[in-house]
């Protein structure tokens, strides 16, 4: 479906009309060819759009209403200035909804829009069936899976409404977003997503032994209606002492926050509870950070899976026309080649050796199991060329055109779609056009069978001995072959999407990287770390050994990419202070960040906030004594612990045993739980 957004004059209406109306055919067709690769996208309605409206919607995260705040306008302002000034351009903007929405900008090439609605349909799929974004849902049915639309555009109108409010000042709602938004990366994106949480009052009525116990402590009526709840009547009846919670460090901030937080009021200096709007806001905007969790989490993989796709569908099926492909051909290469650590680059990278490496091993479980082959001698007895020559397509799904229609008869039965075939013989099917029509995914995936293609055809003999020898060490003797060609007459060559498929339902980039960047991997695509030297001062390669290139990357995901912080306790030193705690891995806080970001979180707790953190202390001797040695000076980890009053920030050293437990004991990757990765 192809509509078009508002517009001010009847000639902006008909020139979008007629682009939606060219583009209807390349939309119908190409999920038509998509859902013959296998995919299964949410259904999409398509946009047309103007420039001005393209970078609205990109300021406001792919959708078309979003509350009033400053940061639109910022965003917006970069995006304006990001095309105007470096020359980059926005092809197109698709968001995780059911229905999807993508927009189309009106000014790309007919090529360009074919690129855009084939990177679409992958998206799409990837938002369907990737099941971290159904923890937002809690895993509902596609039917009714995502409203994402309808949820921020409440957002918009429930924030509006509140800024209008006369009783309301507009700024300090604009300031209470704000506050909210400094913590919209602290919340557990492991878990599935809970709407609201009830803020219960204590108990009316407590027993005189335990009414006397609180006295004995001395607890404030603050504290009492913070913590005051049954199970913690238990504990405390079991045990004296200082009342924390929560038991387990709590990851979701913004939760807490809205559980038990306040707000600090300047007139009486204390804290005082509050207001609905202000919970009602912690709820949207903690609702809208789980909602593009999922999106930060995948990032690599999302847009890595919508390359692959696209160029399969617009190169590898042709649907970009012959006068089509050389526009298409620098669309894709500005895409892949722009500068940084590359998603695009990186994903298809990733997501091609998924699909090689599943391939070369279903190759080799059968060579492997041909009379008189082992892996000791496999590289010796076998020719790879040959393999790779039986390997290829047949003429027949190589080139399909209408005149060769009848060399279909003789192919595999599950290869072919004999409806459309039939429908070809009559002339009702341009298989000239859409050769893929006649085919079942099963054909498509021997028609493109990635070990032949030409930028693969070194993979199958790249295999290493370790790496045979562990496939031959536990292979079942369930089938054996008398030679090579009996032995590849049974592979599956639909393994490698078949892989792509199981891999896309359950990873995360974190658990992607994780697996898939191997020392294979890194070596051939000669990746490496660099790192800025305190000695000189300047950045300087420090690694290409696999293992440092893995760690790297991976830290660089973890957490959206962001310090892991947690709840520690709501009640530290018996005061109701919010005590909070770096998940230290190995990298630093940002000490001014930090600062700020607890002058924030104030305002949302209403007392004092405390952070410990592990920093790296390298004192200036040490430096010249690096210097001199051409070498990096050591540092020395110390525990610290910040404090915010609502006045002054403070920062002070504490023993190690008091942040100890801050530090992995090797890199935290919050990895996903075992039992849910395929």
């Amino acid at each position: 479906m192809i509509r078009m957004s508002k517009t001010n004059s009847n000639a902006d209406r008909f020139r979008k009309q007629a682009i939606a109306a060219d583009l209807e055919e390349p939309v119908a067709e190409a999920r038509n060819l998509a859902q013959k690769l296998g995919l299964e996208p949410y259904p999409v309605k398509y946009w047309i759009i103007d420039y001005d409206e393209m970078n609205e919607l990109i300021a406001y995260g792919g959708f078309q209403s979003r509350y009033p705040h400053w940061r639109w306008g910022m965003q917006y302002d970069r995006q304006q200035k990001q095309g105007q000034y470096t020359g980059g351009k926005a092809f197109e903007i698709v968001n995780n909804d059911n229905p999807a929405h993508a927009f189309l900008q009106e000014s790309n090439t007919l090529a360009d829009q074919k690129a855009v609605i084939t990177h679409v349909e992958a998206h799409s799929d990837f938002f369907a069936k990737n099941e971290w974004f159904g923890l937002f849902t809690g895993g509902q049915s596609d039917e009714a899976q995502v409203n994402a639309a309808a949820m921020l555009e409440r957002h918009a109108r429930a924030i509006d409404e509140y800024m209008s409010d006369p009783e309301i000042d507009r700024a300090e709602v604009e300031k209470w977003i704000d506050h909210c938004l400094s913590l919209e990366d602290n919340i557990d994106q492991h878990r599935v997503f809970e709407r609201r949480l009830d803020v219960d009052g204590p108990a009316e009525e407590i027993d005189g032994d335990l009414a006397e116990k609180l006295d004995e402590l001395g607890l404030s009526e603050e504290i009492k209606g913070e913590v005051f709840d049954e199970e913690w009547l238990e504990k405390l009846e079991a045990e004296n002492g200082q009342v924390t919670f929560p038991e387990e460090p709590q990851k979701d901030l913004l939760s807490f926050v809205r559980e038990h937080g306040k707000q600090y009021d300047a007139e009486s200096g204390r804290a005082v509870e509050m207001e609905p709007w202000q919970r009602d806001v912690l709820d949207m905007m903690r609702a809208e950070a789980y909602y593009f969790a999922a999106q930060k989490m995948t990032k690599i993989m999302n847009e890595g899976w919508a390359a692959y796709w696209e160029s399969a569908m617009m190169t590898d099926e042709a649907f970009a026309g012959d006068d089509e492909f050389v526009n298409y051909a620098d669309h894709m290469a500005k895409v892949l080649a722009s500068g940084g650590l590359n998603p695009y680059s990186l994903g298809m990278e990733l997501w091609e050796y998924v699909e090689n490496t599943t391939n070369r091993r279903e190759v080799l479980e059968r060579l492997l199991r041909v009379e008189g082959i082992s892996w000791r001698n496999l590289t010796d007895v076998v020719d790879f060329d040959d393999v790779l020559e039986t390997l290829e397509p047949p003429v027949s799904i190589a080139t399909i055109e209408a005149g060769t229609l009848e060399e279909l008869e003789a192919a595999p039965e599950e290869w072919i779609d004999h409806d459309a075939l039939s429908a070809a013989h009559d002339g009702e099917v341009d298989v000239d056009r859409y050769p893929w029509k006649v085919l079942t995914y099963e054909g498509l995936a021997r028609r493109h069978y990635s070990l032949v293609k030409r930028q693969h055809r070194g993979f199958l003999s790249r295999v290493n001995q370790n790496e045979l020898e562990r496939i031959g060490r536990y292979l079942f003797d369930d089938a054996r072959y008398a030679s090579v060609e009996e032995a590849l007459e049974d592979v599956e060559f639909t393994a490698g999407w078949d892989r792509m498929y199981d891999v896309r339902e359950s990873h995360n980039d974190v658990t992607f990287l994780d697996e898939f960047l191997t020392e294979e991997f890194i070596t051939e695509n000669n990746y490496f770390t660099y790192e800025h030297s305190k000695a000189t001062g300047q950045f300087h390669v420090a690694s290409d050994a696999a293992e440092d290139v893995k760690k790297k990357l991976l830290l660089q995901f973890t957490n959206f990419g962001k310090p892991t912080i947690a709840v520690y306790d709501g009640n530290y030193n018996n005061a109701n202070e919010l005590l909070l705690g770096h998940q230290y891995n190995g990298v630093m806080l940002d000490l001014g960040k930090a600062k700020e970001t607890l002058k924030r979180i104030f305002e949302l707790w209403g007392r004092p906030v405390n952070l410990l953190t592990i920093v790296k202390d390298v004192n200036e001797h040490d430096v010249e004594v690096a210097k001199r040695r051409n070498r990096e000076p050591e540092p020395e980890e110390r525990g610290k612990l910040i404090r915010y009053d609502g006045e002054e920030v403070t920062v002070e050293t504490v023993p190690w045993n008091e942040v100890e437990h801050l530090s992995a004991e090797d890199v935290d990757y919050d990895t996903k739980p075992d039992e849910w990765l395929a």
